[in-house]
């Protein structure tokens, strides 16, 4: 399905779910979150009321980037489970009404891909050095050498990633069977991991320096240079058409670490890609009303604001606005994804010690908090990562608690459905931002003093009890009116 038959599509309001399996739920004590763990679950996301799941990569890996270095596209990690164990996870989900989405990473593979040996033309090769200036984005040149043949290879990310060479056929045709073995077993969909590294310039031509911000937070030394030639070739709808052609209806999610205006040339084929402007805006009426404005028009925006590689976002928030962005964006008009525990408000944790992810992504992924517990019911071993505050944070411990921030997740998502038509935004007082959706209004202050509602209104949700109070908005308070 194109992006443009949207309207009719099942996802084109839906609440997605992002289960980081390894933190999720643990079934055999070994500490680390599985298949059988996820599943053992499903009956959360029902009662939560969201209408997909998507797992981040569950495929087998050398772990060089924790699963993103993938080395079985069909294949599923043992430490996870069976490919068994995924069917009887779609099976479970879809008869609770879930959909199922999968990580489909395709701009590299692990250098311990069978195709890196048996199908070394499918990469992207230099015979004698580097022959340009391109950067990894995790710091350092993105080319090295391999060891066997003493060729260059180029990798966006890891040397362990070496990238794929989208411009030869073969490689498209050998993504569309990956996506097709999916589609068949049941998966409604996928994330496409990192999809603006695809498509190369054809004569590897050197960036040049940046000459104006980026428009996206990026590393010190990657950002200094201007990523024209390394990454969103104007041939990327080559390599978009394929994907799409494999998918047919399956739901195509882009990760493009783009700033909103470039993103048009994915959704001519993908059906939606994440706003990250969203996500990183500061936190500020003015600045979030632009980027919602210019996301939502035209662009065929995912919304999203907190998910495996960015600080939680009620660590970067702030856990006093927390519940504030939780409505925002549960209030937003097309596809939301939510990451697991943002529902309970959990934030960053300490890591690991020593550090497993060698980008320092390690305080985002701490597991699931389920119970009031020493590991929070997601295992009853040693978890992979320490539970960051399971006493204070955890589902069994805000289920049925008025004014709980899973109950108020719960409530917004029941009324998704009532809400109608695009974001139409309301003059309010400073700090405040507001718009209609329908018959709905929505009204956020953002800032730390009392600012009157900008229309009158019943209140039907509030982020926290008395939220609004003759006509006022409590500060860092919002609500849902009538």
């Amino acid at each position: 399905m194109t992006a443009a038959a949207a309207d009719a599509a099942w996802w084109a309001d839906a609440v997605v779910y992002q289960i980081y399996p390894r933190s999720f739920q643990d079934s055999n004590g070994d500490g680390i979150g599985d298949l059988p763990g996820v599943t053992s679950r499903l009956d959360h996301l029902r009662w939560l009321g969201v209408d997909a799941l998507w797992l981040s990569p569950i495929y087998p890996s050398p772990l060089a980037d924790l699963g993103y270095d993938v080395a079985d596209h069909t294949g599923v990690a043992p430490e996870y489970g069976t490919l068994a164990d995924l069917d009887e996870l779609i099976a479970e989900a879809h008869a609770r009404g879930l959909r199922v989405l999968l990580d489909l990473v395709p701009s590299h593979t692990s250098i311990e891909h069978p195709w890196f040996r048996v199908h070394p033309d499918w990469y992207v090769w230099a015979d004698d050095g580097p022959p340009n200036n391109w950067v990894a984005s995790f710091g350092g040149p993105a080319w090295s050498r391999d060891e066997l043949t003493g060729r260059w290879y180029l990798h966006s990310f890891y040397p362990e990633q070496p990238d794929l060479d989208w411009r030869n056929p073969a490689v498209r045709a050998a993504f569309g069977e990956v996506i097709r073995f999916w589609t068949a077993r049941g998966v409604d969909g996928f994330r496409v991991d990192a999809i603006d590294r695809v498509m190369k310039d054809a004569t590897l031509r050197d960036d040049p320096p940046a000459s104006e911000p980026f428009g996206l937070p990026l590393p010190e030394d990657y950002g200094a240079l201007a990523h024209v030639h390394s990454t969103d070739d104007p041939e990327i709808g080559l390599a978009l058409a394929a994907l799409r052609d494999a998918a047919g209806d399956a739901l195509l999610v882009g990760e493009v670490y783009l700033p909103t205006a470039r993103l048009h040339r994915y959704v001519e084929h993908l059906d939606v890609a994440f706003a990250f402007e969203f996500l990183h805006a500061p936190f500020e009426a003015q600045r979030l009303r632009a980027v919602i404005a210019e996301a939502a028009t035209g662009s065929a925006a995912a919304w999203v604001l907190s998910n495996h590689d960015f600080p939680r976002l009620a660590t970067r928030l702030g856990e006093e606005r927390a519940a504030l962005a939780g409505m925002l964006l549960l209030t937003l008009p097309g596809p939301v994804f939510i990451y697991q525990g943002d529902e309970i408000g959990m934030t960053d944790g300490p890591g690991g010690d020593p550090p497993i992810d060698r980008a320092g992504r390690d305080p985002h992924r701490h597991p699931m908090q389920w119970e009031p517990a020493a590991t929070g019911g997601f295992t009853t071993g040693e978890p992979w990562l320490p539970l960051t505050d399971p006493m204070q944070r955890s589902v069994g411990g805000q289920r049925g608690a008025e004014g709980s921030m899973l109950e108020l997740y719960r409530a917004l998502i029941a009324t998704r459905a009532e809400l109608t038509g695009p974001v139409e935004f309301i003059e309010a007082a400073p700090d405040v931002l507001a718009f209609r959706r329908g018959r709905h209004t929505v009204a956020l202050n953002l800032g730390f003093e009392p600012r009157p509602l900008p229309v009158a209104g019943t209140p039907e949700i509030e982020t926290e009890i008395g939220a609004v109070a003759d006509d006022t908005l409590s500060p860092l308070a919002g609500a849902l009116l009538v």
